[in-house]
């Protein structure tokens, strides 16, 4: 399963929504322009994320959008799924080898507890800093 575009792009516009929950709507011009992205592109995402329950559009001058749920109740599992599909790392696996079959359900399953345990809030709190400390070893 390869993810595209509108799944990465989505995640990206849903963290950032996360980060400003407690904010004025964003736009996504903001997004857009934040992180380099067409915000063409990103207005064709949002209306599956509004109609998926995972957004709300606030109109007027100051408007944007905003989560409509707490981040902690969004996974990154429903928003894949909402622009993506289903989640399946190859189609047709009633027609593999039983060996094979259980090798992709394996995988699908892999797949979908990492994104369904991992909330729009652990992205958006997610520490880059964390991750680029060098390892300290003590003597």
């Amino acid at each position: 399963m390869k993810i595209s575009t509108k799944g990465r792009y989505g995640l990206t516009i849903m963290i950032d929504l996360a980060k400003n929950k407690d904010q004025k709507p964003i736009s996504l011009k903001s997004i857009a322009k934040s992180h380099d992205l067409s915000e063409h592109y990103l207005e064709q995402l949002v209306p599956s994320l509004r109609n998926a329950g995972l957004v709300r559009s606030i109109r007027g001058a100051y408007g944007g959008y905003k989560l409509a749920k707490p981040a902690n109740e969004i996974t990154a599992g429903d928003i894949i799924r909402t622009l993506e599909g289903p989640i399946t790392p190859v189609e047709g696996i009633e027609d593999e080898a039983p060996a094979q079959q259980s090798l992709w359900i394996r995988i699908r399953d892999a797949v979908k507890d990492v994104l369904d345990t991992t909330t729009l809030e652990d992205l958006s709190n997610y520490d880059e800093a964390q991750e680029n400390e060098p390892y300290m070893f003590y003597i």
